[in-house]
This record gives structure tokens, sequence and C-alpha cells, in this order.
């Protein structure tokens, strides 16, 4: 059966228990979770490549090739793959009459190649492992042939001993020429700084806090992590459990999201987590396909097994995303409230990692790290992974050191539920030039908590979402994100300046650099060859190698194919979204999402045929008079 799909990314076998990888009574979980380690086992290594390590499993649907041995080059069968782990693959044999070939622990050769989007990033290669026979088995109407194999090695073994290690070789020498690079620029900036001051004053502010955030960057390391302890349970076996594991509220704001929300839920029951701290409020915006229908039928289906700990809390009209998750919180019965979209999935782990830094009373909200689910779809898509990515890994981590994060992702967010309800009707009704605000409310939250406590960054706290990959949703929702950004850090920057110098320089520089890039661009690109007949050479090669910087630092962090879309997005930046800017500007008090119908879009819509009605009887009218 072919696996058919707009977007593409990795499809999880889920179990058909609802919280597989939940701990238990006992030391173990049901797929040997966090309580069933060392706390001297390192955390980089469980889930550094995006939740493969922890057992997950993926529907594949690619030839693969079965050898007798290594050396033989005759093929024994061709297979179809059915899914894939870090430790084994499922094969569909095309000859049902083989089954004699497969007997259990006899040795095998496979070949194969994992394509993009079938497993996370890193693993789309050409793999070539031994492995042994686990399980035969017959399944479906025509009785199909299926043979577990279970590798030799693991996949990240596999990967780790030779593509990854080339990547990140590849990686440290791109950085290291970028900055021998960027050393002579600015170093002939300096000398003809006089030629053009403005211009290159910009230039070296630019670079200066561009830099600045991946050297932050680099001192960020999992500053929080999660802490496990000795305990021994009834069968007097020694596990472990959290050294800090506070009650959690997760809320889940929905909008038809019918297409996601059964796994976003799923994914947030699924937490290494202890279940009884753990609540799953889904609140649903008025939705007008079938989301209301399909997430009670789901709530219905798992009673039984998650209680009351599940809550769905239906709205009979749309009312905004901002009232959603005020229900949410409202309705919540613990201190942490984790708040979650409808398109983004929770690794096992996020929840555990998220609350570690609420253990300092001083910390206000934190936010997690949020990648893209569907980056393999298009060009598109890729170019947003990367940008993502470093957003997070870089931006966010150089912030996080200075307990200074600006924007509290709205992916993945936790907020200590006293702060939010303190500030909730201020939230609700926050208006900005008389226009009421709909949008950037994980910004406006931010200002409301970071004006007086700290926020934070958690790396290892992961979750994936599903990023437009149609042109004019992204443009729309990325001039959304601009008069959002605009509005909240006018309200920042009234409080920045009592923060860490280091993290109130970078506030601001933050916020002159990107609204005075439009006028910088017209100046070296189209005003300085016009007049005086300068090609930019040093702009360009600048651009060049701030993109190269990001690409090279995303390739050594990620190790993947997308590391060059950071080269394309730097581009696709200067020369198309950096023009929104202006027009940001310009219209930042607007309050229309442009892509979904709140109320701001309705009524501007009504206003805008209104307006088109009034010009259309004009045009009539005067048709008339004139005939006459």
């Amino acid at each position: 059966m072919q696996i058919k799909r707009t977007d593409i990314y990795p499809i999880t076998d889920f179990d058909r228990r609802i919280r597989s990888h939940a701990p238990m009574e006992r030391k173990a979980s049901r797929r040997g979770s966090i309580l069933n380690i060392s706390p001297d086992d390192s955390w980089e290594a469980r889930d550094k490549r995006d939740g493969i390590e922890l057992g997950n499993r993926y529907r594949t649907q690619f030839p693969v090739r079965v050898y007798r041995n290594k050396k033989e080059s005759s093929i024994v069968l061709e297979a179809l793959s059915v899914n894939v782990s870090n430790t084994g693959i499922i094969v569909e044999i095309s000859n049902l009459d083989a089954e004699k070939e497969f007997e259990l622990q006899k040795p095998f050769f496979l070949r194969f190649f994992l394509p993009p989007g079938d497993l996370p990033e890193g693993y789309d290669s050409a793999v070539d492992v031994e492995a042994k026979v686990a399980r035969v088995f017959r399944d479906g109407e025509e009785g199909q042939l299926f043979v577990a194999f279970m590798f030799d090695k693991k996949l990240s073994n596999f990967l780790g001993e030779k593509r990854w290690r080339y990547f990140e070789m590849l990686a440290i020498f791109t950085l290291f020429i970028t900055f021998v690079f960027i050393g002579q620029i600015k170093t002939n900036s300096v000398f003809y700084f006089f030629f053009d001051p403005w211009m290159y004053l910009y230039g070296l502010c630019a670079v200066t806090f561009l830099v600045s955030r991946y050297f932050f960057a680099a001192f960020y390391w999992n500053t929080e992590p999660v802490l496990l302890s000795p305990e021994k349970n009834e069968s007097s076996e020694t596990g472990y459990k959290y050294d800090y594991a506070p009650p959690v509220s997760i809320v889940i704001s929905c909008f038809n999201e019918e297409e996601w929300i059964i796994k976003t839920i799923r994914n947030c029951l699924d937490q290494y987590y202890p279940p009884e701290s753990l609540e799953v409020i889904v609140v649903d915006d008025g939705s007008t396909d079938n989301s209301p229908a399909i997430i009670q039928a789901f709530c219905d289906q798992v009673r039984d097994i998650v209680g009351d700990s599940l809550v769905f809390l239906p709205q009979k009209e749309n009312k905004g995303k901002r009232e959603v998750i005020a229900a949410g919180v409202r309705a919540a019965k613990h201190d942490l409230i984790v708040v979650v979209d409808s398109d983004s999935f929770l690794t096992p782990e996020a929840v555990a990692h998220l609350v570690q830094p609420f253990k300092n009373p001083k910390v206000g909200a934190v936010s997690g790290r949020t990648e893209v689910e569907n980056k393999w779809t298009n060009t598109l898509t890729k170019m947003q992974a990367v940008r993502y990515y470093i957003a997070f890994r870089i931006f966010k981590a150089a912030e996080a050191i200075f307990d200074a994060v600006s924007c509290l992702s709205g992916p993945l967010a936790c907020y200590r539920k006293s702060l939010v309800l303190e500030n909730l009707d201020a939230w609700l009704n926050q208006r900005f030039l008389w226009h009421r605000a709909t949008f950037g409310d994980d910004r406006s939250m931010t200002n409301f908590i970071l004006s007086k406590y700290r926020t934070g960054y958690q790396d290892k706290a992961v979750c994936y979402t599903m990023v437009p990959s149609d042109m004019k949703m992204f443009m729309c929702q990325q001039m959304r994100w601009k008069r959002s950004w605009l509005r909240e850090s006018i309200r920042a920057a009234k409080y920045m300046w009592r923060k860490e110098p280091f993290a109130a320089i970078s506030f601001y520089s933050g916020l002159a650099l990107p609204v005075l890039a439009p006028f910088v661009v017209v100046r070296a690109l189209i005003f300085l060859p016009i007049m005086y007949g300068i090609f930019p050479t040093t702009f360009l090669l600048g651009i060049v190698l701030m993109s190269l910087l990001m690409s090279g630092s995303y390739l050594l962090l990620r190790r993947s194919r997308l590391w060059l879309h950071g080269i394309l997005f730097c581009a696709f930046y200067l020369f198309i979204l950096i023009w929104q800017m202006p027009v940001a500007i310009l219209t930042f008090w607007k309050s229309e999402w442009s892509t979904r119908d709140t109320a701001a879009d309705v009524a501007a819509k009504q206003k805008k045929a209104a307006k088109k009605g009034s010009e259309l009887y004009d045009d009539n009218f005067q048709s008339d008079a004139k005939a006459s």
C-alpha cells in the first residue's frame, strides 16, 4: 500500500498503548525509559538524534536488497521495507515461497538507501549492514511474507563512523574559512571607514551582533539537565526517579486541525514523565471542520486508560487563540502550564527537560526548541528548517545565557500559572494604537513576564511543528510575525535597559539592525552603484560569509544535507523578506492573521467588501448620469 502525502515528514508507527513511554510503578517503563538508565549516562548520546534512540519506529517504503553475506555479490532476493528503527527493519518479501530461507538468528547482509523524510534528519543515506533474522511472519488477506531483521550495528553508530564524521570535518573547515574571511573584511572596513562611515558602521555593528550570538551560544550547554536519583521499588530492585518533576498541565489550542490534533494529543500524553503529574487540556476554538468530533471520539476511546488527566473543552464560537489559552489556564489543576500548538508534536522527554529551570523561583517562563516537521517537502520548508534551528539553538541559547529570552515560542513554552493569571486580563484586552492585538500572543505574554522575572530556554525540550509549504501562506505568516515583533519590541524597549548589560545591548541592537536593513540594502545595491559606479563586492561577500556562518553551524550541529539551504535562505531574506519590514512598519497596528478567519480578518474583509460595493455603486451612478 502506497504512503500518499502532500507534506514529507517521518511517519511514526504509534504504539497501540497511549502511554508507551510513560514511567510505570516499577523501575522500567514499557519501552525501557529514562528510569531504566544510570544518572551517569550521557543525555546527549540518548536524544541527540531526534528520538530515534528512544525506540521509535518509522513507516517506510523503499527497496531493500538481501545478500547471504557481505562478500557475495549475488542477491538472495529483493524486498520492500515496512518500518525501520535504529536497531532493525521489517521488510515484505515478494517471493511467498522464500520463507524457508529465513531461519531465526541466521545472518544476512542488507543494502538500502534511506530516503529523505522517512527517518529523522541526518539519516538519509546509503546503508549496508549485517543483520540477523529476528522474526518471520505472515499477514494480510493474501498471507504476505514479512521478515524482521535486527542490525548488528545501530544505524546511528553506522552513520557516526562514516558520513557524520565527514560532515563534522566539512563544517569545521567551512567555519574556519568563514571566520578568516570575516576578519579580513572587517579589517578592511576599518581601513576604509571614513569613505562611507554610515555604511561601514552598520556593517561592523551587524557582524559584531551576529558573531556575538554564536559566541554566547557556544557557552550554552543544557544549562538545566534532568537529574536522576536511585530508588528501590516493591521488588527490592533499584531504579531511578526524577529529582524534580513538578505537576504540569499541558494546554493545547485547536482550530481546524483535524489532520494533526490526535498526533499532538498522543505525544503530549506519551511523555517520559510521571502520569499522575501530567494533565492535558485540549481547547477547541469553534472549529468548522471535524476537529471537535475527532477529539471527543479520541477522549472517549482512551478514557479508561488516562482517566481525568485528559480534558476536552469545546468552545461554541471562535474567540481567538488568546481566549482559548486563557480557558485552558483557568481549567488547569497544576501550577506549571505548558502551552502547545495543535500542529506541534513533543518528543518524549520534552516536558521533563522543559520544567527543570523552574527550580529557581526567579524564573517565570521557559521556551523549548521548535524544529520543522515537514522540512523535506520543498525548498521553502528546507530553508525554514535551517532558519528555525539557528533561531533557537543559536539566538535563543545566546539570550538564555543572560536569562532574558525575548520570545517564548508558541509551539512549546512553559509558564508559572500564577504569573499568567496575574497578567491574563491585560493580555486578553491588549490594544495597540486603539486596535486590539489578536496575534503575537507568545511575544506579548513573554513581555508581561520578562519585565519582572527571568525567562529561559531548554534546548533538549524539543517539539516539531508543521510550517507553511505554500509561498503565499508563508509570506502572510512572516508579515504577521514582523508586525508583532515591532509591536512587542517597542514594549520591551521600555524595560530591557534594566536587564544584564550584554542582554540589553543585544536587544537594542537586534531591534535597530533589522529596521535599518532595507535602507542599507538600497544604498549598497542601488544608490552607490548608480551614483558612484561602485560594485558592492564587500557588501555581497559579507552576506555570503554570514550565510556560510549559519549553514556551517547547522552542518556541525545537525550533520544534515539541508545545510546549504541556509545560504538560500539568506539570499531569499535579502531579496524578498527584507522588503516586508517597511510595510510592517507602516501597518504594524493591523490585527489580521491573513491565514485564518479571526474576528479581525472577518471585519477587514467586510470593510473591503463594503468599500468595493460603494465604489461599484459610484461607478454605476456615474455611468447612468453620463448616459442621461
